[in-house]
């Protein structure tokens, strides 16, 4: 919230550098009653016993579903538990021997709930930042695997987004303290290895060198053909033409003001004959007044609601993204991209890259609708740069990430064992 105190009057500057600290001083006030809460319940469940059980905090699920689903292949006895943010709920809500909470919400009972099973969790998996990390003390044995939500970063993340600098003394603590609790980090790069040794401040020997579980779908045909068959089942027009994803990141402002930047007119006069266009907006984009669908029949289709994103990268062409980790796994298909980073200037000056945008990306660069057919059109792509973009970031994740993820902490778990039988502690 900080970036939008600067570059106005000298007047207006210090009244909005009162609001943003005040605004700052509430939201620490809350999280930190929060987070006595749950050290609270936290520490109330700790003296209990683990138990041979694997928790889930989820807030995307596909890493996550993966992972319990390989456990469940593999026959291994434990108790699993989903605590689930509201953004993927629905992915786990149906899930056989499994517990389902809802995590972070209002409600009491579900937060007595997620502190119990935390604390008497063996195996703590986490796909994102989860503040209450900060405030608990996990015993000797548990480990906490951090599954992280993309399998490459081009935008800075972590210690290293810049949005943190104006944030206090205290909050910058908590993020430490956050992410020195992972005692492995999941890549499928050493690429991603060194951004999140970077990002979180970490030991090389924390990162766990399994691939990423999500992106063993691609690898299995069985599944392929069976998502593409129902989605051509679903809508005909995906068969019938060719299929262009429009999948851009999430930018905060489009909570209350959604802004389509491409030109639909223009590309339904250019495509509609050969191609389809799928839109794939962040769930919580609001404001979406136009029906795209209605406006341009046959050639428009917002997919934004659809479950698990990847399940339409079988049926796409051509993908179009912007700053999003979607090309990453993308491009373990080997097809084309095209980036519209129409707000790059911006976007680079409030979050950062790791590296240079141009440069990383695996597809032409533009910045118009006007540039963005005429690449479509044009089809000249490099997919041998595709290749070299999935080589340096999937290394590892050559479809048997899942197994390799459950192979390493359960064969840890027997040889401790034998250890400790060794010594006579067990």
């Amino acid at each position: 919230m900080w970036f939008i105190c600067l570059g106005r009057p000298v007047f207006q500057q210090q009244k909005l550098n009162r609001t943003c600290f005040s605004q700052e001083m509430v939201r620490e006030f809350i999280i930190f009653i929060y987070l006595f809460v749950f050290k609270i319940l936290f520490n109330a469940f700790n003296w209990l016993p683990l138990k041979r059980k694997v928790t889930f905090i989820s807030t995307f699920g596909q890493n996550s579903l993966s992972v319990y689903e390989e456990i469940k292949s593999q026959k291994i006895d434990c108790e699993i538990v989903f605590l689930c943010k509201p953004s993927c709920i629905q992915e786990f809500k149906n899930i056989n021997g499994a517990k389902t909470i809802a995590f972070e919400t209002y409600h009491i009972i579900d937060m007595i709930k997620s502190a119990y099973h935390i604390a008497t969790s063996q195996y703590i998996f986490v796909d994102n930042y989860y503040g209450f990390l900060s405030a608990v003390k996990f015993k000797e044995g548990v480990e906490c695997v951090q599954l992280w939500h993309a399998a490459g970063a081009l935008k800075t993340f972590g210690l290293k987004d810049k949005n943190i600098l104006h944030r206090s003394a205290a909050a910058k603590k908590r993020f430490s303290n956050v992410y020195q609790k992972f005692n492995r980090v999941v890549v499928g790069s050493e690429a991603m290895a060194n951004i999140f040794i970077e990002a979180f401040d970490l030991p090389p020997d924390r990162i766990l060198r399994t691939g990423v579980p999500r992106t063993d779908l691609f690898f299995d045909q069985d599944y392929k053909r069976r998502v593409t068959s129902d989605l051509y089942s679903e809508n005909q027009a995906l068969k019938s033409k060719k299929v262009i994803l429009y999948a851009p990141t999430f930018r905060d402002h489009e909570l209350d003001r959604f802004d389509l930047k491409l030109d639909l007119d223009k590309m339904y006069r250019e495509l509609h004959d050969e191609y389809v266009l799928l839109l794939r907006f962040h769930p919580a984009v609001k404001d979406r007044a136009v029906n795209f669908q209605e406006k341009y029949p046959g050639f428009v289709y917002d997919y934004s609601g659809y479950p698990n994103v990847n399940d339409l990268l079988f049926v796409t062409d051509i993908l179009i993204s912007d700053y999003s980790s979607i090309p990453y796994e993308f491009a373990l298909l080997n097809k084309p991209m095209i980036f519209f980073p129409y707000d790059l200037k911006e976007y680079r000056s409030q979050r950062g890259f790791w590296e240079d945008y141009e440069q990383s990306v695996p597809g032409p660069v533009v910045y118009t609708t006007d540039q963005l057919v005429s690449q479509i059109k044009d089809h000249q792509f490099d997919l041998n740069e595709v290749a070299l973009f999935s080589k340096k970031w999937n290394v590892y994740s050559n479809g048997h990430s899942s197994k390799n993820l459950v192979k390493y902490l359960f064969e840890k778990e027997s040889s401790m064992g034998l250890q400790k039988r060794e010594r006579g502690t067990l």
